[in-house]
């Protein structure tokens, strides 16, 4: 009978405090800033980003297959929509695409690096309800390959330059402007901008380049728009899971085939996902945004070492963003056997795309795999790695500055670190800089977040407007 009574006082204490620290978990106070407002000419924007969308700039790993002069022809364009950029910012070509322009400030104590890429990834015209590379303005809204990812970045950034440039203002530091062409393959443009930039002793102070959006629905129950901000990302890694047979007449098969030893692998990796493990960023934002949620949903975001499990459990059955948020994932994408249907190949594969968390590497994720499979005639290979590299502070002057730009330019809009989930160019800038910030400067619906790299890619005009406001509050920051 004590021991019950034990219990039962024990878990009304225990009661007591997830309730307690859910009715303290409150939002924390919101900055009071004064709305950024300025006039900009969004129908000049509007026009520059059309001809850069008609720059058939689509990359590919084997780089044969570009065309080289969709990219010089971009190049170009950008000294014939940008003549006060160019006359007063130094530029260089570095690398294959690498574009640097520097901006000459009072001071080179604490410069600021704005980032963008000008290649893009195929398109599937025929799924297109406009032709992807047209740049078709119809229904108040331009249509095309890279108005969201990430040309209509880039056009922010030159517009509002050339904006600034135009008005004679001279920023307080040292401003970069950086752009490469092979960001969607991993090219090698950034690394070499970065190299460049380090051999020269310059140490940017912030770094600015696509990353989050500001969305609703990104935590649930949370209603309020959220400007999600990547202090760090994950890191990829490649993976080839191979099975080698003798071949053969599939009229006579072994008890297993190679697809079927590369099934049972597949299962058997699908079936026991990695650990769960929350990182820094995405526990800020849950800390962050949690405290905005109904009172249901406090109590598990103020007690999530408690209601880690269930999150846990919840993510594993949901999937998408949310797991990918919790754990290192495995997306098995790629399958190659025999061509023809009664022949066992030689070899047999399929290919994952694997997201790291922090803390994992390659051998270890390789290990880990192979526990799983258990099966040595699967063998596995890295083809390609990015290593999970440092994330960045909040709290800091960039941060505040950035979240302050924010906050004057969509109003209300609560601001939160947040975990990238794909790998960016401004990765290679972390190796000289601690203050790398990724916000795509737009608000995004989940269908418009959806059509990056998919079909159907288009952005509404006040959009690409909104955007130049935001790069012309910021350089007036830097």
């Amino acid at each position: 009978m004590e021991i019950l009574i034990f219990i039962g006082v024990a878990l009304g204490a225990l009661l007591a405090v997830i309730f307690i620290r859910a009715l303290l978990f409150r939002p924390y106070p919101q900055p009071v800033v004064q709305p950024f407002s300025v006039e900009v000419n969004g129908k000049r924007a509007t026009d520059n980003l059309a001809k850069m969308i008609r720059c058939k700039t689509v990359s590919y790993l084997d780089t044969s297959l570009e065309d080289e002069a969709e990219f010089e022809k971009f190049r170009a364009l950008l000294r014939d929509c940008y003549p006060l950029v160019h006359k007063y910012c130094s530029q260089q070509r570095i690398g294959r695409t690498g574009l640097l322009y520097h901006w000459q400030g009072k001071g080179n104590d604490k410069p600021t690096v704005y980032m963008a890429h000008y290649d893009v990834v195929p398109a599937e015209e025929d799924a297109w309800e406009q032709p992807p590379f047209a740049g078709v303005i119809t229904d108040g809204r331009l249509w095309g390959r890279g108005t969201l990812d990430t040309k209509g970045t880039l056009c922010g950034i030159m517009e509002g330059a050339e904006h600034l440039l135009a008005q004679g203002f001279v920023p307080e530091n040292d401003i970069y402007l950086s752009f490469s062409g092979d960001e969607e393959t991993n090219g090698a443009s950034a690394a070499e901008i970065v190299d460049y930039l380090g051999a020269k002793g310059i140490k940017p102070h912030m770094v600015l380049d696509e990353g989050g959006a500001i969305v609703q629905g990104a935590v649930p129950g949370v209603k309020e728009k959220c400007a999600l901000v990547g202090t760090g990302e994950k890191g990829k890694l490649h993976l080839k899971f191979t099975v080698k047979s003798k071949g053969g007449h599939a009229s006579s098969p072994p008890p297993r085939t190679p697809v079927g030893n590369l099934a049972r692998a597949i299962c058997a990796v699908e079936n026991k996902p990695f650990r769960f493990h929350m990182a820094g960023p995405a526990r800020e934002m849950f800390d962050i945004l949690g405290r905005h949620a109904g009172f249901g949903l406090r109590l598990v975001f103020a007690n999530l070492r408690l209601f880690g499990p269930l999150l846990n459990l919840a993510a594993k059955k949901l999937g998408g963003e949310i797991n990918s948020l919790v754990r290192t994932t495995v997306a098995f994408t790629k399958m190659k056997a025999s061509s023809t249907v009664n022949v066992f190949p030689a070899s047999a594969s399929v290919e994952a795309d694997v997201r790291m968390m922090e803390g994992d590497t390659k051998d270890s994720v390789i290990a880990a795999l192979n526990k799983r499979i258990g099966n040595a005639a699967v063998e596995i290979a890295a083809v390609n790695v990015i290593e999970v590299r440092p994330f960045s502070a909040t709290g800091t002057e960039p941060w505040l500055r950035l979240a302050e730009g924010i906050s004057q330019v969509w109003p209300g809009t609560l601001v939160s670190p947040y975990m990238m989930l794909a790998c960016t160019d401004s990765r290679h800038f972390t190796k000289i800089c601690p203050n790398v910030l990724r916000f795509c400067a737009m608000e995004l619906s989940a269908e418009e977040r959806k059509m990056i790299h998919g079909s159907n890619e288009r952005i509404p005009l006040g959009k690409i407007e909104t955007t130049v406001k935001f790069f012309i509050c910021m350089m007036l920051k830097s």
